[in-house]
């Protein structure tokens, strides 16, 4: 008896190249011949269930989902809002994007039929509105300071008070193991729903990276236009380069962590070399490139100054990434360092808010274990021990 299975050429195709993986990528991935994979996406051979399932698993589809008479309507790609010369989305960022709308999909749904009522900082602003007016009323709304007084927790605060208005955070370097995301490719994105409003960052970035993209798709969520980001270091003199929302939710996080306020009462000396201007960033919890450019549109330096910090600044920036590499493999091979917890990974990355949401359906009957298993990316078996990972 034959274990081949009828799938629907075209769904295997479309699914092969909706997840940008390639003809040979996957031919190897499940240890066939590329003509072998060929022949079953026109239709010539079929594959065998095991095959199939395998592919599925690649794909990050459903099995059955071959078995649809053509191909599905699938989730829209957010408005792309990075430079016409980035990288292509791989597979990774094709993959976090779908799963990220799945769930925000979920959720508005779920809150609209809950009678939940729409939040009204979504949209409140426009593209044309005053920036500084802009990052004055996220403080507000978020109820937090621009300084925060632990810049080791800084990215935390944040991320916290976000939830707490209704904003859902999630925030991962990688799919699985042999699958990460290229913090060049995409650093994050936002979808502006009134009701479910998510925000993706990328967390292979570091710190300071990652909370000035996390005010930056505030930003997108204020002015309510979703969309990928991937750029946040931007020289004036390439302005012309990047998408005017772009530039909009730039200002407003520098606007947010580097108020005008500071600027006017700041010592010169931390303008003295790149390393003063560097230490000097860190603490503001911005990049070093973010602070001569926000210092020079704000007339607190001059161009020749800029343009010999902003050499500087590259040099002390590579130095700092190289030396922390240095310090976490030493932290590694002397048994100081542990891996990161699984359950901390698939929180953060599933975000606290929605987890909790998730679980309270769950635990409510309110949803079915099969999709609370799938909107949580594990067994329900693990519910239990996710919780401690909560606070």
């Amino acid at each position: 008896m034959s274990d081949k299975v009828s799938i629907t050429p075209i769904v295997l195709k479309w699914a092969r190249e909706s997840a940008k993986i390639s003809i040979e990528t996957a031919a190897t991935r499940i240890g066939v011949p590329c003509a072998k994979l060929v022949e079953w996406e026109n239709g010539f051979q079929k594959p065998t269930v095991k095959q199939a399932e395998s592919l599925a698993k690649i794909y990050r589809r459903p099995f059955a989902i071959f078995f649809l008479p053509e191909v599905p309507t699938d989730f829209q790609q957010p408005q792309d809002f990075r430079r016409n010369d980035s990288i292509p989305l791989g597979s990774a960022s094709t993959f976090i994007i779908r799963e990220i709308q799945q769930k925000q999909n979920w959720l508005s749904e779920f809150y609209r039929e809950s009678g939940e009522r729409p939040l009204g900082y979504v949209g409140k602003y426009a593209l044309n509105s005053d920036p500084n007016e802009v990052a004055k009323n996220i403080l507000e709304t978020l109820n937090i300071s621009a300084i925060n007084p632990s810049p080791e927790n800084r990215l935390k605060v944040w991320i916290k008070c976000a939830e707490a208005k209704g904003i859902f955070v999630s925030r991962t370097s990688f799919i699985h193991s042999r699958l990460k995301l290229n913090a060049d490719e995409i650093k994050g994105f936002a979808i502006a729903d009134p009701y479910a409003p998510f925000v993706f960052v990328n967390s292979g970035d570091w710190d300071n990276s990652q909370l000035f993209t996390l005010i930056h798709e505030l930003a997108h969520i204020w002015i309510a236009a979703s969309g990928l980001s991937n750029y946040q270091d931007v020289d004036f003199r390439s302005f012309d380069k990047f998408h005017p929302v772009e530039l909009f939710c730039n200002e407003v996080a520098a606007c947010v962590l580097m108020p005008e306020d500071i600027f006017e009462s700041m010592d010169d000396k931390i303008f003295y070399s790149g390393r003063t201007v560097f230490e000097f960033a860190k603490k503001l919890g911005v990049s070093s490139y973010a602070f001569i450019l926000r210092a020079f549109n704000l007339k607190r330096i001059t161009l020749a100054k800029y343009n010999s910090l902003k050499d500087e600044v590259d040099t002390e920036f590579k130095a700092f990434v190289l030396q922390e590499d240095q310090n976490k493999r030493k932290e590694i091979a002397k048994g100081k360092r542990a891996g990161p917890n699984y359950y901390t990974l698939l929180v953060n990355k599933n975000g606290h808010s929605f987890t909790k949401v998730v679980l309270d359906s769950y635990n409510g009957g309110r949803i079915q274990p099969t999709l609370a298993s799938d909107l949580l990316n594990t067994k329900t078996n693990n519910f239990s021990k996710m919780v401690s990972f909560l606070t």
